[in-house]
């Protein structure tokens, strides 16, 4: 009894020298938050810093004169008709990957197509290089159909990646609904036309949400193909910010990143909401 007694006194003690104090946990807690902000939103603070930024002369750590004259000067200027087609285009892309992709993803999800992987794996190739060569190859190839400089080539363009996210997206969307769903309308009588908008569809509706967002925030940011296909006749934000950082205008472009950050940090926000644990379990799954 004793022996016990003092075993359970000894582990008491051992477990209290082992628990660190609360105090401590707390400042490593604070101490990580602290790094963590710090490298996520340090990038992020330096283009605020700019955008307010009238003066600003080394070595200063900060401006010497703020202001918003360089947001009037943006606002005053040709950005808001590139902010327009950057939408425009990114929203017309979207509509036309959810007609391409959503059944084809079904069809691709649902059926044993020999080679699935391999149709699979040719979607991704555009991504498997670098950009550059990629759009190069595509700008060629446009310009044999005089598309080149055109919003119809621009489209087309962003569609190249855009199509990439969106197929791989639905893919595991379609996987992640169970065939027993759709069994059970056939055999009340449902034909597949009625299963596929009236049972498939709206149990994979969070998914083609989410698929959706992500097919727009990669046109709204598409960089490489809008300069080598659009400028300098459609100047896109993503155009618009890299020609204002290449004449040295820091004040401007940082304004333009801030308004090209704000949609994609509202919709990765709703993003999180409708992008589910079973989607990414079912990703490259074949």
């Amino acid at each position: 009894m004793s022996k016990s007694i003092s075993a359970a006194a000894a582990s008491s003690s051992h477990n209290l020298i082992g628990r660190k104090p609360p105090f401590a946990r707390m400042t490593r807690r604070l101490l990580l938050y602290a790094v963590s902000i710090f490298f996520i939103f340090g990038p992020l603070s330096s283009l605020i810093l700019w955008s307010l930024a009238e003066k600003w002369f080394w070595p200063h750590p900060f401006p010497s004169a703020w202001g918003f004259k360089y947001w009037h000067q943006v606002f005053e200027g040709k950005m808001l008709s590139s902010l327009g087609l950057s939408f425009a285009i990114a929203i017309t892309v979207t509509l036309l990957c959810l007609v391409l992709t959503v059944p084809l993803s079904y069809l691709i999800a649902r059926n044993r197509l020999p080679f699935k992987h391999v149709i699979l794996l040719l979607f991704l190739l555009p991504q498997a290089f670098p950009q550059l060569p990629v759009f190069t190859n595509a700008m060629v190839f446009l310009y044999r159909f005089d598309l080149v400089g055109t919003l119809t080539g621009l489209t087309l363009i962003h569609l190249v990646g855009a199509i990439v996210f969106s197929v791989w997206t639905l893919v595991s969307v379609f996987q992640s609904v169970a065939e027993s769903m759709e069994e059970a309308s056939y055999m009340l009588g449902g034909g597949k036309v009625y299963t596929f908008f009236h049972v498939v569809l709206p149990m994979a509706a969070p998914g083609i949400i989410a698929s959706s967002l992500l097919v727009f925030l990669y046109s709204l940011d598409e960089f490489t193909g809008s300069l080598l296909i659009g400028a300098p006749f459609h100047i896109t934000m993503p155009v618009f910010m890299y020609n204002a950082a290449n004449g040295y205008e820091m004040q401007v472009a940082s304004v333009t990143s801030v308004l090209l950050m704000v949609p994609g940090i509202i919709l990765l926000f709703f993003l999180q909401r409708f992008m589910r644990s079973e989607y990414l379990a079912a990703f490259g799954r074949v």
